[in-house]
C-alpha cells in the first residue's frame, strides 16, 4: 500500500494536516524565492501569505475579464446561422470581438498564476494531472480568440463562406474544452474519494457534480442545432456557470489551505 503511482504513503497526516507542511519553494527561515547565505531571512508563513494573496487577485482578474469579454461579445451567432449573418456580425461586432481577444491574452496570466499556486498544494500525480489540464485550458482559448480577432480584423473583405468555415472551428472550443476542465476537476475531486479525504466534502460534491456535467457536456460535439448545438447553450451557459461556480469554491479551498499554513507555521529561531 506504501507503493504506487506517485508513491502515495498510507499516512495521509500530511495531506490531512497541511499546515504543518510547508510548501515546496518556500523553506523555514528564509524568503519566498531566496536561500543561502546572506539571504534575509522571514518565516515560510511569509510565503503562504502572499501565495494566497496573489491566488486571490488573480482569481479576481480572471473573473473580471470573463465578465467583460461575455458583457463585450453579447448575444453571439449560433453555429445553424446562415453564412450572410454571421459575416454581418462580424462586421458589425469587429471591436467587440477584438477586444474579447485581448481579455483572453490578460486571462492566459491569471489562468496560469491560478494553476502554478494550486498545483504546489496538490500530491502527485494530481498535480501534474491538474496542471496539465490547466495548459490544455489557456492553449485552446487561445486558439480559439485567434480566430475571433482573426475574423474581426477585416470582415469585409471575407467571403461567407470562410466565415462559416472558421466560425464552425469556434464554435467547437466549448465541446473540446471539457477534456481540460475534466482534467482540472477530476484531479482535485479525486482527493476527495479516498478513505481519508484530503479536500472538504463540500468540494468533493462540488467537484463530482461540475466533473458529470462536463462529461454529459461531450455530447455537444455531435450536436447541430439547439441546446447541444456545438458553443450553444450547454457550452456556454449551463458548462462555463458550473465550471465557474467550482473554480470559485477551489480558489476558496486552497486560499484558505493557505492561510492555515501560514497561521500554523512557528516563528523559525533567527540564524546567528
Amino acid at each position: 500500500m506504501g507503493t504506487g503511482i506517485g508513491s502515495v504513503p498510507d499516512d495521509l497526516d500530511a495531506l490531512d494536516a497541511p499546515a504543518r507542511r510547508p510548501l515546496r519553494g518556500c523553506r523555514t527561515g528564509t524568503s519566498c524565492g531566496r536561500s543561502g547565505q546572506g539571504a534575509h531571512r522571514r518565516p515560510s508563513n511569509h510565503c503562504d501569505m502572499t501565495q494566497a494573496r496573489v491566488l486571490v487577485a488573480a482569481a479576481l482578474l480572471l473573473l473580471a475579464l470573463y465578465v467583460t469579454g461575455a458583457v463585450a461579445l453579447g448575444t453571439t451567432p449560433q453555429v445553424d446561422d446562415s453564412s450572410a449573418h454571421l459575416a454581418a456580425w462580424f462586421r458589425d461586432n469587429r471591436d467587440a470581438a477584438r477586444l474579447y481577444a485581448w481579455t483572453a491574452a490578460f486571462g492566459t496570466l491569471a489562468v496560469a498564476t491560478l494553476a502554478a499556486i494550486i498545483r504546489g498544494l496538490l500530491p502527485a500525480p494530481h498535480r501534474d494531472v491538474f496542471l496539465l489540464g490547466a495548459a490544455a485550458f489557456v492553449v485552446e482559448t487561445a486558439v480559439q480568440a485567434w480566430f475571433w480577432a482573426g475574423l474581426a480584423l477585416d470582415p469585409g473583405s471575407l467571403d461567407p463562406a470562410t466565415v462559416r468555415l472558421a466560425f464552425n472551428v469556434v464554435s467547437f472550443w466549448g465541446p473540446v474544452l471539457t477534456g481540460a476542465t475534466m482534467a482540472m476537476i477530476g484531479a482535485v475531486t479525486a482527493l476527495g474519494l479516498r478513505s481519508r479525504p484530503a479536500i472538504p466534502r463540500w468540494l468533493t460534491v462540488l467537484g463530482v457534480i461540475a466533473f458529470l456535467e462536463q462529461a454529459i457536456e461531450t455530447i455537444t460535439v455531435f450536436g447541430t442545432s439547439g441546446f447541444t448545438a456545438p458553443g450553444g447553450a450547454m457550452n456556454l451557459q449551463v458548462g462555463a456557470g458550473v465550471t465557474l461556480v467550482w473554480i470559485v469554491g477551489l480558489v476558496a479551498w486552497a486560499a484558505r489551505e493557505l492561510g492555515e499554513r501560514a497561521r500554523g507555521t512557528e516563528e523559525p529561531t533567527p540564524a546567528v
